[in-house]
């Protein structure tokens, strides 16, 4: 199988070079990587259009190789897929990230959507993320992953899986849970200042209310679970399509 790694944390980050190290250890697949040249976090799910992307080349093990990418991590994904920097993958693994992915941040996150982009391009794609920025051992969350590779795709999603590990050491784990996404809001501030030529700028900063309601990836990391959330492409509002045909049908 050929496994293309990609993030949005850059193509050095120890996320992603940690999980190719440790495929690359345990398991028998072909590993490509496609990654941002630089810290792409929060950039959601923007491509470049008007800006060339330039790419830098990087040997790897085997016959796959690495590219660092000048643009978003969807651009990263379009170009080697689209780009045929590779030959098409089996599988896009996008992370891993280093903070957590859960709720309504998929929204904003490069990570997810550089999964998801995969997705729209015909590849299954599993997101990745240790929920927390200040622990950096990977190392468990990668073997994790690795361990249980051939278990996951047996499931044949041919959307995207996202998948949050709790940011502490294995031993506090205390499983796994299939989760719904939660509901992340912001109370936003945005504090007013300006610069020593009398500029005005906004920094942004906010308080984070979470839902705790029991079947979400929220509140499954809280209380120390792995937590795996099926996702797909269609954003369409199914149980109201009906409602608002037969709205509609004779008002316009």
């Amino acid at each position: 199988m050929h496994i293309l790694l990609t993030n949005d944390d850059g193509y050095n980050a120890p996320g992603i070079q940690e999980l190719y190290r440790v495929l690359k250890t345990k398991t028998k697949h072909d590993v490509s990587i496609a990654a941002p040249e630089g810290q792409r976090s929060a950039t959601g799910h923007s491509i470049t259009l008007f800006t060339p992307l330039f790419v830098t080349e990087h040997s790897l093990e085997g016959p796959c190789k690495g590219f660092s990418i000048s643009g978003t991590p969807s651009d990263c994904v379009k170009l080697a897929i689209q780009g045929k920097l590779i030959p098409k993958p089996d599988l896009l693994i996008s992370g891993i990230n280093q903070g957590a992915n859960l709720g309504t941040d998929i929204f904003y996150s490069g990570t997810v959507s550089a999964a998801m982009e995969g997705v729209l391009l015909g590849v299954p794609s599993i997101a990745v993320s240790l929920a927390n920025f200040e622990y950096k051992d990977f190392g468990p969350s990668a073997t994790y992953l690795a361990d249980h590779l051939d278990l996951l795709l047996k499931l044949q999603h041919k959307g995207l899986m996202n998948l949050n590990f709790p940011g502490k050491p294995q031993t506090q784990w205390r499983g796994l849970k299939v989760t719904r996404l939660g509901k992340a809001i912001y109370e936003n501030i945005f504090e007013k200042r300006s610069d020593p030529r009398g500029r005005v700028y906004f920094w942004q900063s906010g308080n984070l209310i979470r839902d705790c309601e029991d079947d979400t990836d929220l509140t499954a990391i809280q209380d120390d679970f792995i937590s795996v959330t099926p996702m797909h492409s269609d954003l369409t509002d199914f149980a109201s399509l009906q409602a608002w045909k037969d709205f509609f049908s004779d008002k316009l």
